[in-house]
């Protein structure tokens, strides 16, 4: 009955009363009546449908009012974004009724119509999306005060001795939200966690571990699954898998790699073809669904990748263990074999669960070292003509890539170096050389190929998409770019992976590439996960999925249980096809709110470590690039990605900000500064606690 009622509301020119709800529906006993008005409640609730002053319902979408996610600033004032629409919506300090950041909120449009930016009022709080927060814990007397990590969120909680989990003065703590003690933000509150001290190596980054709800510690259920699993392979698990031990077969990942995916292969056939072998780690066959292990790395999505350690999605037992590939032992894996010609063109392929005995753990240091400057390292010699003939491959795939379409950025990646307690000692650029290039010529490959080969078995299936980026992002974005003095030709009307790849290319040779490139990918939408095959604009692939992380990525495991379930035990009954139909569309949401959640943890733990290293830089001059202009200041980009803010309010004249052309003009100076400018800066402020980075502008250069 829901969606019936969805659907007469939608389809409605007006809104409704119950009486002409009934009449619509075409309902005749009190039972049916109650049920209406018991979902009608359910739909109000959850902000779907609006109830008016006159008892009439509509959808909520055709009201005044509008749904969405708060996005709080620190000084006290918000935006909603605004559910299915782009424009966000601003929301004074006066008008914040008690909304915190995360908070789903229903807002009412109090602007008026010829005004440059919505603005409105809080009416309804439809979801505290957090229940706990984090914080550190002092007390006076016997009432605990806790100071919130999160500056955005502003509410006061006291705790009760007795509800402190004995906790003492400078102990960072999960605490639970508790009563409202009064309208001006105060709670009482129940600490559920002690992280620890707040001086303790690590605790700082457990902090905002578990402010994203990511669980370090495997429940005891999983710890005793993983007791019964084998730590090496056995002779019953090997039947009716293809024997690839004797093929040469090795690894290439970073220096301190442990959860080892993938392995690759490669062979020159008679016809001069390229016979590509992709081997993957088979995790399903270890996870059984919905087994405790199943279900908890379901529950992660992924796994954790910060400046000292790895969260793993699954126990180090299987991560690092028997799901890993490690060199010279049997490990269990699903193969994609792929056969290209010299141009790039996959004339074949096969796709079969497999035994393979890795020969080498290679790096990819050791790799760029052959591959680039022919220095080969030691026990590598019997391996160079495979990996040149890889990278002969790999260079035509890519070739191939790039004339239907792909993107590349260029995005560069900071990494931070530590010391034994967790303390930066230096922030450099991670290198990406030839060997990375291949191996991810090569994972892209397999992608294609499996998630092509299950859509046109049409069956359930999770896809990676990345959809066609909005026009009006793009018509913006050159609209700037133009503002810069670039022309950029083309038809915007086509809005095709080649079109961008173009702007891409005119833009390549420009000072400002590296800024315009992100602001370009910032005008993209995001990868996500879907249960239907949308493409990846990106990568200008018509269909793609993720299987080549199945350690790290829960997605990249459900792939591998599709394949086992439709390829090689051959089940494709009725009941088979609705049970995915119907849990893969949890699947793909789930994971890509735990990706999300995984991205913005890892860059907040690099913004406050990039700003505990850069307190001890305080008075030093660099030289950076300006990466944005807003109204309140410009932030700055060293070379190694460390970013900092010139507050406005510094900058010694007054300057006048041009929200079009992004740029800021001194009234008296005439200096004029804009996104890509080359500056030299001078650090003034750094705060660990704040993850904020303070500079001052010497000169232009």
């Amino acid at each position: 009955m829901k969606d019936k009622i969805i659907s007469v509301l939608e389809n409605s020119d007006v809104a409704l009363d119950i009486y002409e709800l009934e009449s619509a529906l075409n309902l005749i006993d009190v039972e049916e009546v109650s049920q209406m008005q018991e979902i009608l409640d359910s739909l109000e609730k959850d902000a779907i449908i609006y109830h008016t002053n006159k008892d009439r319902y509509m959808m909520l979408k055709d009201s005044h009012l509008k749904r969405g996610i708060m996005r709080a600033n620190k000084k006290g004032f918000g935006f909603v974004d605004i559910d299915d629409n782009d424009q966000d919506v601003y929301i004074n300090h006066d008008n914040m009724n008690g909304a915190i950041h995360d908070d789903i909120v229903l807002v009412e449009i109090i602007s008026k119509k010829n005004m440059p930016r919505l603005e409105g009022r809080v009416i309804k709080i439809i979801k505290r999306e957090k229940e706990t927060f984090i914080g550190e814990i002092n007390f006076s007397k016997d009432i605990g005060y806790i100071t919130l990590d999160d500056s955005k969120i502003k509410l006061r909680i006291e705790v009760d001795k007795d509800k402190s989990m004995n906790a003492v003065d400078g102990h960072k703590v999960v605490v639970k939200l508790g009563k409202k003690i009064d309208n001006h933000g105060r709670y009482k509150g129940e600490v559920v966690e002690i992280i620890g001290h707040k001086n303790d190596p690590g605790v700082d980054i457990l902090s905002i571990v578990k402010k994203y709800n990511i669980q370090v510690e495997f429940p005891d259920d999983v710890k005793q699954e993983v007791k019964s699993i084998p730590s090496s392979v056995l002779e019953n698990d090997i039947k009716g898998r293809r024997d690839l031990r004797n093929l040469t077969i090795f690894t290439i990942d970073g220096d301190d790699t442990k959860d080892i995916d993938d392995a690759i292969s490669i062979e020159r056939l008679n016809n001069g073809n390229y016979k590509l072998g992709v081997h993957i780690a088979d995790v399903s066959y270890y996870v059984k669904e919905n087994s405790p292990l199943d279900k908890e790395a379901m529950e992660r999505g992924t796994s954790v990748y910060l400046v000292d350690r790895v969260i793993p999605m699954l126990p180090h037992e299987l991560s690092n263990g028997i799901c890993s590939l490690n060199p010279g032992v049997d490990r269990l894996t699903i193969s994609c074999v792929m056969e290209f010609d010299g141009k790039g063109k996959q004339i074949n392929y096969d796709i079969f669960e497999s035994i393979i005995r890795s020969r080498k753990q290679m790096t990819y240091k050791n790799v760029n070292s052959i591959l680039e400057d022919n220095i080969i390292p030691d026990d590598y010699n019997e391996f160079v003509d495979d990996l040149r003939c890889m990278s002969e491959l790999a260079n035509i795939l890519r070739k191939s890539k790039e004339s239907r379409g792909y993107i590349d950025f260029e995005v560069d990646e900071a990494k931070i170096l530590v010391d034994e307690n967790c303390v930066p000692t230096e922030v450099i650029l991670r290198n990406r050389g030839t060997g990375e290039n291949l191996i991810e010529d090569f994972m892209i490959a397999a992608n294609e190929c499996i998630a092509t080969h299950i859509y046109f078995m049409n069956l359930p299936f999770i896809y990676r998409v990345h959809e066609i980026p909005k026009e009006e992002k793009i018509r913006s974005f050159l609209n700037y770019v133009q503002t810069l003095g670039y022309q950029i030709t083309g038809n915007l009307k086509e809005n095709n992976p080649k079109s961008i790849q173009k702007i891409i290319k005119m833009l390549d040779d420009k000072p400002e590439f590296k800024v315009l490139s992100s602001l370009l990918l910032r005008s993209m939408q995001k990868a996500v996960y879907k249960p239907e095959n949308l493409g990846h604009f990106g990568l200008a692939s018509k269909c793609y999925t993720h299987f080549t992380s199945p350690i790290r990525r829960y997605p990249d495991t459900t792939v591998h249980r599709l394949l086992r379930t439709y390829l090689f035990d051959h089940h494709l009954d009725d009941n088979t096809i609705k049970h995915w139909e119907e849990k893969l569309i949890y699947v793909s949401d789930h994971s890509s709110d735990r990706e999300r959640a995984s991205v913005d943890c890892e860059r907040e733990v690099e913004d406050m470590k990039m700003a505990e290293y850069m307190e001890k830089h305080i008075g030093e001059e660099y030289v950076g690039m300006i990466s944005s202009v807003l109204s309140f200041g410009m932030f700055i980009e060293l070379d190694n990605l460390i970013e900092g803010l010139v507050p406005i309010k510094d900058m010694k004249d007054f300057f006048i900000y041009d929200e079009d052309r992004m740029t800021l003009t001194g009234e008296r100076s005439h200096i004029k500064y804009t996104i890509g400018d080359r500056v030299l800066v001078r650090v003034v402020r750094a705060s660990k606690t704040e993850k904020i980075i303070d500079f001052e502008i010497i000169k232009k250069i």
